[in-house]
């Protein structure tokens, strides 16, 4: 059977730091300092933390869950545990089309990092004044050649590491990333909060502004924080229950869930430390948007000494952080392909690899050459794949999967209780599983329903 000849991870620190690869991200290092800046600093990463512990990690164990107990990714897996006559299977195809076009855009916002990390690194904005820096992101954008070719770079280097296989592609690799990852975030935090006046950047981030909250508003910050939580993990699309068919039973879900959840975090946090400090010491507000990596740092960057080695780090560790995303969720759709249509993983990486070098182009042609054609409510192309997958595959699917771990016409409560305490480690209690019925779904409806309200 496929299930018996299932490659595995080497090591438990490879399962989680290639786990963590696939939350640490564009929703750590892009949006979260961003989205952080927009909602009032301080209480937000404080409510944003909350949301990981009550709606995070529950929901990623039960991917992990579904994942091990089935051993298969995510149809055949509901396929394997759903009862007799239930279609709870019809969802997976669902998280399959999400991580299709969550990657139908994550490789064009990829290849900008690997873009300003090159530019950076052979001193192209050495020199520059501050509107030829604001101007050079536009001029990328506007010119489809280059940001193809930095797009398909991404997709050919993420397809090439899988086709040497899980142990020695995926975490081989991810291993690498992660750990020059963890040291360029160190050094990077440091060098900001050493900044002339990054005090203010400090305070800003970590002590609440109860002005700035009432002007802001709680609902809205609350809200924001809620859909970040989620966005970060990737959760609702079953990017993470593919890790969960390569684990051992060695170790108990919710230990490695928190261990997955405590990298991430510590990644958004201190890329906080890295970007606020930095804004307050050159007198830049760090509510910008999403300009703020690739206009407003980049100035900060050739202001200070030796900018050009600061900036080619800071892009640098967004392409570390970015490329693990891409190159875990890539997995997910090879390994998909390998289950359901029963190919070969090299048949599976070339043609998955055909498949995204077509479907990434509209987003790049989305600045250019399709600049004034829009979806979504008037968004650009970009905007409404983000739309699609975190205002609406990523909550519905987080319900389903709620539902179906722990509700009698799914897996159960029992079931799913008794895969995830498997192995040594920290346990899910039954008296957790009233909350996990009732209270979370409710959640998960209320991030729905804000993300479909007009903002």
């Amino acid at each position: 059977m496929e299930n018996e000849k299932r490659e595995g991870f080497g090591t438990r620190l490879g399962f989680i730091f290639v786990s963590a690869g696939c939350a640490i991200g564009i929703g750590n290092v892009w949006k979260f300092p961003y989205v952080a800046g927009q909602n009032g600093g301080a209480l937000f990463v404080l409510i944003y933390l909350i949301f990981l512990i009550l709606m995070g990690i529950p929901v990623l164990s039960m991917e992990l869950s579904i994942g091990r107990a089935s051993r298969r990714t995510i149809v055949e897996g509901y396929k394997k545990l759903e009862k007799p006559g239930m279609k709870w299977h019809l969802h997976g195809w669902l998280c399959i089309v999400g991580n299709y076009i969550l990657m139908m855009y994550y490789t064009t916002v990829a290849g900008w990092m690997v873009a300003y990390f090159w530019k950076f690194l052979t001193g192209n904005f050495s020199g520059l004044g501050q509107d030829e820096v604001a101007g050079a992101f536009d001029r990328l954008l506007g010119d489809p050649v280059e940001m193809t070719v930095y797009t398909l770079i991404v997709v050919v280097a993420g397809f090439l590491v899988l086709s040497f296989g899980v142990k020695n592609g995926l975490e081989r690799v991810t291993k690498f990333m992660m750990m020059g990852l963890m040291v360029l975030l160190i050094v990077l935090a440091v060098n900001s909060c050493l900044l002339k006046n990054s005090g203010e950047g400090i305070r800003f981030y970590l002590m609440p502004d109860f002005d700035n909250i009432k002007h802001i508003g709680l609902f809205k910050i609350i809200t924001a924080a809620m859909n970040q939580a989620f966005f970060t993990l990737s959760l609702g699309i079953a990017s993470m229950e593919v890790f969960g068919s390569y684990m051992s039973n060695e170790h108990s879900i919710l230990g490695e869930a928190m261990q997955i959840c405590s990298l991430d975090t510590f990644v958004a946090v201190i890329s906080g430390l890295i970007v606020f400090p930095a804004c307050f010491s050159f007198g830049i507000e760090p509510s910008e948007g999403p300009s703020l990596i690739f206009v407003t740092l980049p100035n900060v960057f050739i202001n200070m000494t030796g900018g050009r080695l600061w900036g080619s780090l800071f892009f640098m560790f967004m392409t570390f952080a970015s490329f693990s995303t891409v190159i875990a969720v890539f997995e997910n759709q090879v390994c998909s392909a390998m289950d359901n249509m029963n190919w070969g993983r090299i048949k599976s990486v070339l043609i998955n690899c055909m498949i995204m070098l077509v479907a990434s182009l509209p987003c790049v042609y989305g600045f250019n050459l399709l600049k004034n054609f829009t979806m979504m409510g008037g968004r650009n192309v970009l905007e409404s794949e983000d739309f699609i997958v975190s205002n609406l595959i990523l909550p519905i699917g987080s319900l389903i999967i709620v539902l179906f771990c722990t509700t009698k016409y799914g897996w159960g409560a029992e079931n799913y209780l008794d895969e995830a305490n498997k192995g040594k480690g920290l346990k899910i209690s039954h008296k957790h599983v009233g909350y996990m019925k009732y209270v979370l779904p409710v959640l998960i409806v209320l991030i729905l329903i804000t993300g479909l309200m007009p903002s």
